[in-house]
């Protein structure tokens, strides 16, 4: 396995805290209107994205290529924006880290369905029993993490 993968992911994980942090506040210094920093946060995001694919992508290939798309591949973005909007509504709510944990499991679970099944063109990877054990060990500590204190007192 690629160690630089494994370092990247963890980098996008730390990220996603980070952007639910800032993503909060910025939400907060509006009002707390959580819709507006969503929508603030992709207009940047859409603004870096479309200044590096002015410089690097192969954008005959997009034209050829962009009317031959299925539906669902459009909805990407219609998840990422949900994505985003609701870490900005739940960080304040449950907190940072109960969020992006809960976030986690949900990411894994998918990830099992798409993986087993080949769901959305994926290629099948099998589910061995140990990924659900995996799986149990991880709502075990989703539990402790969230409630351990209610528990433990």
């Amino acid at each position: 396995m690629n160690y630089a993968y494994l370092l990247m992911a963890l980098a996008g994980g730390f990220g996603l805290s980070v952007q639910a942090s800032i993503n909060t506040r910025l939400g907060a210094s509006m009002g707390g209107q959580s819709l507006i920093a969503a929508l603030s946060s992709f207009a940047v995001g859409t603004l870096c994205l479309l200044l590096i694919a002015l410089w690097q992508a192969d954008w005959h290939s997009v034209s050829t290529n962009l009317g031959k798309q299925a539906w669902w591949n459009w909805t990407g973005g219609l998840i990422g924006a949900a994505f985003v909007f609701t870490s900005i509504f739940l960080s304040p709510r449950l907190g940072v880290s109960n969020t992006m944990f809960l976030f986690i499991i949900g990411q894994l679970a998918a990830g099992m369905l798409i993986d087993g099944f080949g769901l959305l063109q994926m290629p099948v990877r099998p589910v061995h029993w140990w990924k659900f054990v995996g799986m149990g060990i991880m709502l075990s500590g989703v539990a402790v993490f969230m409630f351990g204190d209610r528990w433990l007192d």
